[in-house]
């Protein structure tokens, strides 16, 4: 089996981006957005199957869109728009319009009280995404922070249209639906499927998202089964659902392969934990618990095995152990995110109170006057690590970037907003109003969190959506109301 030493190919999150200024440079991409007339018809029908499933459940909006904004750019179809930058319009922002055109109409109709219960999300969003469209420089900035700010708009139809129970686990299922598909598809492609852009057989896989979102997705799904082994099967949905989305989403991290993903599962793993113990539900499942335990150490082991390599590596980069010819010869992931971090870092140190401006960090102006110093900062990091007008890489890490585009008040507003919604959900999983919704979304916000620690704020990404749904579902835990199993 190859480890993920073997492959020292720079990781680029930028590439993710639906922010497209000029034409794609992958072939297939490019036919595929070039394709307008199918891309337009396939866009209209998308939107009118949403309005039509809308008409008989508004949360049907919400669950048609989640498989489209869970797919990689490059799956969709989608026409540029000429608004001074030319911007990419996919599949993904017309179901996010259409979801929050749907939420709209009920946020009339129930005069917003669905939404008092998030209150305090719904200040610190407005803030952080109001800073960062100010704090744009450029009409290219504009627009990514724009398209940042349309991923919002699953946060809010999240507790309009999540009314209860039922609709809570039609959205468990096609999450961990899709993660099961996603899955299969990267174990295809570790088993040498050449589909979907595949690293290879015996390497980390992209699945048809790329590696962070896959691991986002994947840490959705992952969470939605350890809740039901810590909480009750009966509790979130059958034990179907639970090992379903257990082992899709225990697949998916190990075959994603991220360091950042497995951080944040950890994390969602123990706050899932103290919630069920602070109510004494693991003490009276205990083969649950050792499911829960085996699926979580089978995960730590595939992560590390893939990454090894990698791992490897970074303690020959750090000096700790004797380099090879490789080490700085190739791009090795983490010590070219230390370049990375170390050149952001340097940007915020000159931009202390309001940053650079947001996204600046990956503009030349912003990164070049401090390449030459980490150069020598770093002598042993091959030339392709550090960021160039050809490999604009960007900071890769979404706290670290916070700082360079947006200073301390920026990173401020980001860990209200983040601070929020821990908050809310930790407040309802432990007070006992909420115990699954609550559960639920701080699995789901952690594992997103430590995802974010490795891909930065990249503007229409599917960890975009898994953020802004883990904070509309912990505005929504008070929605679904507590039954004998839940109270």
């Amino acid at each position: 089996m190859r480890t993920g030493g073997a492959r020292t190919l720079p990781v680029e999150p930028r590439q993710y981006s639906p922010l497209r200024l000029t034409a794609p440079s992958n072939p297939s991409s490019a036919t595929a957005h070039q394709a307008l007339p199918l891309g337009r018809a396939a866009t209209l029908a998308a939107a009118l199957s949403a309005a039509l499933s809308a008409a008989r459940s508004p949360v049907l909006a919400l669950a048609t869109a989640l498989p489209v904004v869970f797919l990689h750019i490059d799956y969709q179809p989608a026409f540029v728009v000429d608004v001074g930058p030319s911007v990419t319009v996919t599949l993904a922002d017309l179901a996010i319009l259409a979801v929050a055109a749907v939420a709209a109409v009920v946020a009339v109709r129930t005069r917003l009280r669905p939404l008092r219960a998030g209150l305090p999300i719904w200040v610190a969003a407005a803030a952080f995404l109001l800073f960062g469209v100010v704090r744009s420089r450029t009409g290219t900035h504009l627009v990514s922070s724009l398209k940042f700010s349309e991923y919002a708009a699953l946060a809010l139809a999240v507790p309009l249209l999540v009314r209860g129970r039922a609709e809570l686990r039609l959205l468990l299922w096609v999450v961990t639906g899709w993660a099961a598909i996603a899955s299969t598809v990267g174990l295809a492609q570790f088993f040498g499927a050449g589909i979907a852009g595949g690293w290879g057989a015996g390497s980390r896989q992209p699945s048809f998202l790329g590696q962070l979102d896959f691991a986002a997705l994947s840490g959705l799904a992952v969470s939605i089964g350890l809740a039901g082994l810590a909480l009750g099967t009966a509790v979130v949905g059958g034990r179907r659902l639970v090992a379903l989305a257990t082992a899709a989403g225990a697949l998916g991290l190990v075959l994603s392969a991220s360091v950042a993903g497995l951080a944040g599962f950890a994390a969602a793993t123990a706050a899932i934990a103290v919630v069920a113990l602070r109510h004494r539900r693991l003490l009276v499942r205990p083969r649950a618990v050792a499911l829960g335990a085996v699926a979580v150490a089978l995960v730590v082991a595939g992560t590390l095995a893939l990454r090894g390599g990698d791992l490897v590596q970074f303690t020959r980069f750090l000096g700790l152990s004797e380099q090879t010819a490789s080490t700085s010869r190739d791009v090795q992931t983490y010590g070219q995110r230390t370049v990375l971090v170390w050149i952001g870092w340097q940007l915020f140190l000159d931009h202390k109170a309001v940053g650079a401006g947001w996204n600046a960090s990956g503009d030349p102006a912003s990164f070049e006057p401090y390449v030459p110093a980490a150069k020598q900062r770093f002598p042993g990091a091959a030339p392709l690590s550090f960021p160039s007008r050809e490999h604009p890489w960007g900071v890769q890490n979404a706290y670290v970037q916070a700082l360079a585009d947006l200073g301390v008040v920026g990173l401020g507003l980001l860990a209200a907003l983040l601070g929020a919604g821990i908050w809310v959900a930790a407040r309802a999983a432990l007070r006992g109003t909420a115990v699954l919704g609550g559960s639920l979304a701080l699995g789901w916000l952690l594992v997103t969190m430590g995802v974010l620690a490795a891909l930065g704020l990249v503007a229409g990404v599917p960890a975009d959506a898994a953020l802004w749904l883990a904070l509309g579902l912990a505005a929504a835990t008070h929605r679904l109301e507590p039954t004998g199993d839940d109270a």
